[in-house]
């Protein structure tokens, strides 16, 4: 059961369609960044032992002395395989460098930790005021955006397929949604609890968009990494579709509904797969309540997420067993958003006894 894989933005199963499907040289970029995600999953596991020893290293273990508010830092490794060869190219409060791939990631780890500190209280990833690392040009032609543990990496695209990843700020917001899992509730990454995991950061992701858009549910278009595709040769509009699980590219596996589960050993146990199915329960509920999503949706859902029930291996069930109860207890038992919250699971397949 592996709790500490690489958070990678793009899933396995669209690097192989694009390998399959593409042309010779994009298929050996797909192909490239492909073995690279596999490389760097041991830093990532790493990373996050170290950061489950108690203090944080260096910085953060000083975070919690200084004033609230973000503490931002963008290095620019230049193209290197490595997320530590560069230079620091803006810290926080440092003008605009000019340099779009640095200031675009500045401003997305800014605009994700004013979401979490104005809508949930939270101070940065940790609640503990964690410096928020971004490190842009990773390697060359590098078609992903991770968390690592430590920090956010982006690759720049290869231009074909993809844009800078540094584009979209739901992808922004769904890797560093990654480090709030881990701390909050570590789930496995494998099977559907892996699955949960991803769903989580996709709801955050997908957030952080609609409040610095001020966006309402029925005006959100509920698409990950849409603005990261190249749609003139991308075979598709976006990487996935919490509307709409299975119909974002060519080549789209989603499922939306419990039946059509995906059993594989592949990408985890499926988990960037079958994180279609709470993802459209998510949906079904926020566009039920209407409004803005992060007020009672994503309210719940991250209550949820911090639950002392929700184990690092829980099932859809038992997830949604506790997004009830968090329902219940936010805005009583008979209200509509407990209402809204069991029809979301139902319309999913996920069915469960209270």
């Amino acid at each position: 059961m592996c709790r500490s894989a690489l958070n990678c933005f793009i899933p396995p199963h669209v690097l192989t369609h694009l390998i399959e499907h593409g042309r010779d040289e994009e298929r050996a970029r797909a192909l490239a960044t492909l073995t690279n995600d596999f490389g760097l999953r041991a830093a990532r596991v790493q990373n996050a032992k170290q950061r489950g020893r108690g203090p944080r290293e260096g910085a953060d273990a000083m975070a919690t002395l200084a004033p609230p508010g973000p503490d931002r830092r963008i290095r620019n490794v230049e193209h290197h395989w490595s997320v530590t060869l560069g230079p620091f190219t803006r810290r926080e409060g440092d003008t605009q460098t000019g340099d779009r791939h640095t200031d675009e990631a500045y401003d997305g780890l800014g605009d994700t930790y004013a979401f979490f500190a104005e809508v949930f209280g939270r101070n940065s990833i940790d609640d503990e005021g964690m410096p928020l690392r971004g490190v842009v040009h990773f390697g060359t032609n590098y078609d992903n955006a991770f968390w690592d543990g430590r920090r956010m990496v982006f690759g720049d695209g290869d231009g074909f397929y993809f844009h800078r990843f540094t584009r979209d700020l739901d992808v922004i917001g769904h890797e560093l949604g990654h480090g709030v899992t881990e701390d909050e509730n570590a789930l496995e990454y494998f099977g559907q609890s892996g699955a949960l995991n991803e769903h989580l950061s996709d709801v955050w992701g997908s957030l952080v968009q609609q409040y610095k858009d001020s966006q309402t549910a029925d005006e959100a278009n509920w698409l990950i990494g849409d603005r990261i595709v190249n749609r003139q040769n991308f075979p598709g509009e976006a990487i996935r579709s919490m509307k709409a699980p299975g119909t974002a590219f060519e080549g789209d596996i989603q499922p939306r509904h419990w039946r059509d589960y995906v059993r594989t050993s592949d990408d985890f146990g499926g988990v960037h797969i079958n994180s279609g199915i709470p993802n459209h329960a998510f949906y079904t509920v926020a566009t039920t309540l209407g409004g803005n999503t992060w007020e009672r949706t994503g309210r719940i859902w991250y209550e949820a997420a911090r639950h002392p029930n929700l184990r690092p291996t829980a099932t859809f069930r038992q997830f949604a067993r506790i997004t009830v109860l968090v329902a219940q207890q936010l805005y009583g038992a008979t209200s509509d958003e407990v209402e809204a919250v069991r029809k979301g699971w139902d319309k999913a397949g996920v069915h469960f006894a209270e």
